[in-house]
């Protein structure tokens, strides 16, 4: 078999509302609505760069069932220029993009394979009988809860099979079960090469036969999809494992900045100490627009600044005004102060009083993982609840999520009882 390269993509959400931002931000709102877009250009472009033999691009294209025209045009005119260059494209839907969802009737050009509802497979090049083979299936309809694997056929014997699918592999409580299967199930498929969706966190979970890889999204779109976003640019000669290559592909880039105050003696070296690290980070994100969230930890005479009405308003316009400006912005999006007062936690900790209750508390509650199903099943409600979703991450709540609320928690009632009356 001659060599191959295909770019494995997944989740683009094209035309991502960015909810909240666009209000909060103004100035940046055309930069944030078009950057699904401009990264799924900047992949397009990368395609033909690379002299890719194929894209693939395991569901979720569009970010809602009632796809935007908008989207669907643009996403054809990429393909179009894959056609042009001679780069086939091979395409799944999954729970954001169904079959059953609105389609506007476009025409495609002759390089796409789009994946129905049941498993089919194409070769990457039709005029070589030893090219890879790509095998997909598409959800028929947003909810899917059964396992897809089994309904995938044993491979051709000597060709490289590559199977793509949305799905979600060992219960990652980050995202919905749909399609639920275990690495075990995808191991034991005679695949050589898994192409999936639908978990945003990018992670290669096997990288021997079979290769199996999330490439997650490449557009974050919320300060919990921070750091750098991208596709693989994967290469197979028949030759042992498939070789892979992260490229960010993200247009603007979000972070999760932290800065503790514990040296920090007044509020002009709060100031000075935040911008310098801001900077850094913009310049790690090599020249991209970036968009934070200022997380304020550790303990010194600086919290009880941080703790007036309206100082943390006041020091994020002020890092606005100084930085988020020009193409290469640095937006400061929230900033939350989970600095404590200079105290000993452990002497809490250790006394025989309700605020050593509430460390003891607290202390236990992150280490039981029964409690943190329990309250992570308690925050599901609300984070579903029809009306409330709309103002909450997008994404499942996971044990993580309910550690930081009970930190949070206990910070706040240290914080409250302790300023009241010390001990």
């Amino acid at each position: 078999m001659r060599s191959y390269r295909f770019i494995h993509a997944a989740d683009l959400h094209l035309d991502s509302p960015f909810r909240g931002m666009v209000e909060d931000a103004p100035q940046f709102a055309s930069t944030l609505r078009d950057a699904t877009f401009d990264t799924y250009e900047a992949i397009i472009e990368l395609c033909i760069a690379e002299r890719a033999d194929a894209l693939l691009v395991a569901g979720d294209i569009y970010d809602g069932a009632d796809r935007s025209l908008r989207a669907q045009l643009r996403f054809i005119e990429g393909l179009r220029r894959l056609d042009e260059a001679g780069i086939r494209a091979f395409i799944c839907h999954g729970n954001h993009d169904p079959l059953d969802g609105w389609e506007a009737q476009l025409t495609f050009p002759g390089n796409v394979v789009q994946f129905g509802s049941s498993v089919s497979a194409e070769p990457v090049n039709t005029s070589d009988p030893g090219s890879p083979l790509v095998y997909g299936m598409s959800y028929p309809t947003r909810e899917v809860r059964e396992n897809l694997v089994p309904l995938f056929p044993q491979p051709e014997p000597g060709r490289f099979c590559i199977g793509l699918l949305h799905a979600n592999v060992g219960a990652n409580t980050g995202h919905e079960p749909y399609a639920p299967c275990s690495l075990a199930d995808l191991e034991q498929s005679g695949m050589d090469y898994w192409a999936l969706g639908h978990v945003h966190t990018r992670a290669v979970l096997r990288d021997r036969h079979p290769t199996v890889v999330y490439p997650g999204n490449p557009q974050g779109r919320h300060v919990n999809e921070a750091g750098a976003r991208g596709v693989y640019v994967v290469d197979v000669d028949g030759q042992g494992a498939p070789r892979l290559e992260f490229r960010a592909v993200d247009r603007v880039r979000w972070e999760r900045v932290s800065l503790a105050i514990d040296e920090l003696e007044n509020e002009q070296d709060l100031l000075d100490a935040a911008e310098r690290r801001l900077l850094e980070t913009r310049d790690d994100a090599g020249g991209r627009p970036l968009v934070y969230r200022l997380r304020l930890d550790g303990r010194g005479a600086l919290h009880a600044s941080l703790s007036r009405d309206g100082f943390l308003r006041d020091v994020q316009d002020q890092l606005n005004d100084r930085l988020a400006n020009g193409n290469a912005f640095a937006f400061c999006e929230r900033i939350d102060d989970e600095t404590s007062p200079d105290v000993d936690r452990e002497e809490l900790r250790a006394s025989q009083d309700l605020l050593g209750d509430i460390v003891r508390m607290a202390d236990d509650l992150v280490e039981d993982e029964e409690a943190l199903e329990e309250l992570r099943g308690e925050l599901r409600v609300l984070f579903e609840h029809q009306r409330a979703r709309r103002y909450l991450s997008d994404r499942a709540v996971d044990q993580d999520d309910v550690r930081a609320f009970l930190r949070e928690a206990e910070r706040l009632l240290v914080d409250e009882l302790y300023d009241a009356g010390g001990r």
